[in-house]
């Protein structure tokens, strides 16, 4: 679609002239809830960085991964903070698949990642999508759709994929978690994943990329692993701990390669003692 459409699941107050993070990661994975808008911006920045697809994909990967450890842990109730538009694999697919009576919660401040979900998720009762700032840790934890739902007597597994990275240190991040962290009960789990690389490993050809995006969509923060490691103080991580996202409970041998151990990106789950 261009610019001048407006599909039946966008809202009428959307500005279809912006690009927002969802829609281009929405298109990166290959969905089709985007704008013309979204799309030049993406394409512009896989010209400069034609492996970020793979980055993004590596992300979702790790969302599935983390997902399926949590359940097999017990866990049966999850919040996923900033989760942008629906696509396969998403979270309460791969929860319902193996409990159907598990319970998600979507939260994201973009108003077409909300429309959509609550447009295909329409009769599922046991995932509710609320439209927020997830940096508000206390308007989420006690909003209607989260308390309806979520049972704070039982562990919650929260995920913050490819989220953290969109909060500067000006916005404390690492409050945000620890916030989250204290509002959850024991045993609760957090997963996460976090662009990045070490000190030294950054490549210029990156450069362009990251311009374009914080001039187009929005300004991301790239950390180290000792970085994220700070972000998560307080859980006990499980091994590996912080890993490079292709390293965390890779689910087959041909998911590492050498590139793995260079990859852009962190991931991490811990647990509330």
């Amino acid at each position: 679609m261009d610019s001048g459409e407006r599909p039946s699941w966008a809202p009428g107050d959307i500005d279809l002239g912006r690009p927002s993070i969802a829609r281009v990661y929405d298109y990166w994975l290959g969905g089709a809830h985007n704008f013309a808008v979204d799309r030049a911006v993406a394409d512009k920045v896989l010209a400069d960085v034609p492996v970020l697809r793979s980055v993004v994909l590596n992300h979702r990967a790790f969302l599935r991964r983390a997902v399926r450890f949590m359940l097999a842990r017990g866990v049966r109730q999850f919040l996923d903070l900033g989760s942008g538009i629906p696509t396969v694999g998403n979270v309460h697919e791969i929860a319902q698949a193996a409990d159907p009576s598990a319970r998600v919660v979507y939260a994201d401040i973009d108003p077409v990642a909300v429309a959509h979900s609550r447009a295909i998720l329409t009769g599922n009762e046991s995932v509710n999508v609320l439209q927020i700032d997830v940096r508000d840790v206390e308007a989420v934890v006690k909003s209607p759709e989260v308390r309806d739902l979520l049972d704070f007597d039982r562990p919650i597994g929260v995920l913050m994929i490819a989220l953290l990275h969109f909060v500067p240190d000006s916005e404390d991040p690492h409050g945000i978690v620890a916030a989250y962290r204290d509002a959850v009960p024991a045993g609760s789990y957090l997963a996460v994943s976090h662009a990045g690389v070490e000190e030294g490993e950054w490549d210029p050809a990156w450069d362009d990329a990251r311009g374009t995006y914080n001039r187009g969509v929005s300004e991301m923060t790239y950390r180290s692993r000792r970085e994220v490691e700070a972000l998560v103080a307080g859980f006990d991580l499980v091994e590996p701990g912080v890993a490079r996202l292709p390293l965390w409970h890779p689910e087959s041998l041909e998911d590492v390669d050498d590139d793995a151990h260079r990859f852009p990106g962190f991931g991490a789950v811990g647990r509330k003692a």
